[in-house]
């Protein structure tokens, strides 16, 4: 699982940061003319976070790790009650714009190992194609209560031959000084934890997808 630091501001009783770990895989899917349509975006939540939602809904009663059917399909979609204005903490961006994104559809969920992973789908609102500049995909939460890792698969379905994923990690040492400046800007009585500094993109792993120039 991701290795991410927490970090505690002394005497303004902030609590560390991030809470949760995901490590992240991404499927782009290209249709039959070489453009983007759709990613696929997997999460494989920490051991900790796993327990806690499988106690919290009841399943695996018999603590052996292995859920029935029946508990199976309960699990599948737990984490798709989104809000109407969260974006998924997905942010795709070709030619430096923001590329709107459907919601989330075709959920899938399993738990193994002590650990859960889904995925879902995301449809873009309409075709990319990457070409030699790019499609550059970041997941990141901005309040960095959730810290993402892609070190998962970064699959590409019916790509053009010559295409290719590349996962590009961000200057630890760079986003620790970003955060430690912002957290410096907060008085003692104030709740960091309610309102912690949105550095999350500072930490994201960013995939670039690119493609030959047709």
């Amino acid at each position: 699982m991701a290795a991410v630091t927490g970090f505690v501001l002394a005497g303004a009783g902030a609590q560390a940061h991030p809470h949760i770990f995901i490590d992240t895989g991404v499927e782009t899917i290209f249709d039959a003319e070489g453009r983007v349509t759709a990613l696929r975006i997997s999460w494989a939540y920490d051991d900790f976070y796993s327990l806690i939602s499988i106690e919290d809904r009841g399943l695996d009663p018999d603590f052996d790790g292995v859920l029935t059917e029946e508990e199976q399909a309960k699990l599948v979609g737990f984490d798709m009650g989104w809000d109407a204005d969260y974006d998924g903490d997905l942010y795709v961006l070709f030619q430096g714009e923001p590329v709107a994104m459907g919601r989330p559809e075709a959920p899938t969920a399993v738990y193994k190992d002590g650990l859960i992973t889904t995925t879902h789908l995301r449809q873009l609102a309409a075709p990319v194609a990457p070409g030699p500049e790019g499609l550059v995909i970041q997941v990141y939460d901005s309040g960095y209560y959730t810290a993402y890792s892609v070190n998962a698969e970064t699959a590409l379905t019916n790509a053009p031959e010559g295409c290719a994923a590349q996962v590009f990690e961000p200057n630890l040492d760079e986003a620790d000084r970003k955060l430690q400046d912002a957290l410096s800007e907060y008085q003692a009585d104030e709740n960091i934890e309610m309102e912690f500094p949105a550095v999350g993109a500072n930490y994201a792993d960013e995939v670039r997808v690119t493609c030959p120039a047709r």
